[in-house]
């Protein structure tokens, strides 16, 4: 219950007040992101947290100068990887091996399975899937900052190529997907703050078969 007057609480926060939200609350959100689970826990996204004020103020402008990028005091950028390759899903699979005390071998026929099939797709297939499984980390987030009453602001709008650009993505591999910049809601020059939150009704959205 904790959990659902959480996400009550929160909403796409469209003005913030500058305050900075602590560090240790921030470094709980991207624990929560770092736990959420991926497909065959590949985790094929990277977050990177942005604070530099001159480097938010460029990335607002690309951003359609939405001003929660500048207000907020962390800015979370979540990069899912451009493609699947034979190293980077073997680097998962050693990792994994080495911190659970067993020999490679123990999971080779399972990770040539996904190497063979991630391989044998469009490097558009593979980010696809990729941004599926960071986008399940970006709502993990969202609902650990509405439990530690941080407000979130998910955004899409923004020009994914210049931001890529801009903080040399391409150079490791990685595309940006969304941004969620964090802070504190400005109460007093939010216009959503004190609007209802309205979704779907229940049998609109909730299809039960018995």
């Amino acid at each position: 219950m904790e959990l659902l007057e959480a996400l009550n609480w929160r909403y796409a926060t469209k003005k913030m007040n500058g305050q900075a939200v602590p560090q240790d609350k921030v470094d709980k959100i991207l624990q929560a992101a770092h736990l959420a689970p991926t497909s065959s826990g590949l985790q094929p996204f990277e977050i990177i947290v942005v604070t530099n004020q001159e480097l938010k103020e460029k990335i607002q402008a690309i951003a359609y100068n939405q001003s929660q990028i500048t207000d907020g005091s962390h800015l979370l950028i979540f990069a899912a990887w451009d493609k699947y390759t034979d190293e980077r899903i073997s680097g998962i699979f050693s990792r994994l091996n080495i911190e659970r005390g067993l020999p490679d071998s123990a999971t080779d026929d399972y990770k040539n399975k996904l190497i063979n099939l991630y391989t044998n797709q469009t490097a558009q297939q593979n980010f696809e899937h990729a941004a599926r499984q960071a986008y399940i980390a970006f709502g993990t987030a969202i609902a650990a900052a509405a439990e530690l009453k941080v407000d979130a602001t998910p955004m899409e709008g923004f020009d994914s190529k210049a931001l890529d650009s801009l903080l040399n993505l391409e150079e490791r591999g990685l595309k940006s997907i969304i941004l969620l910049p964090l802070g504190y809601r400005d109460e007093s020059n939010d216009w959503l703050v004190n609007l209802k939150k309205v979704r779907k009704r229940k049998e609109e959205f909730i299809t039960e078969l018995n």
